[in-house]
């Protein structure tokens, strides 16, 4: 175990965004029964974006 950091939580900012009922629909299915919020999926899939752009 002595490669176990605990995490630092960086700061964040309340955003509304909407989404297609049917994209929600999606995550929601793909994310069930994991250890994934909502939240950590979006955060992720705009990270994963963004590399893929920077490419």
């Amino acid at each position: 175990m002595a490669n176990f950091k605990i995490p630092n939580t960086p700061p964040t900012t309340c955003k509304t965004i909407r989404f297609p009922i049917s994209l929600v629909e999606e995550i929601e299915t793909a994310i069930r029964e994991k250890e994934c919020t909502f939240t950590a999926f979006v955060i992720a899939a705009s990270w994963a974006a963004l590399e893929e752009i920077e490419e």
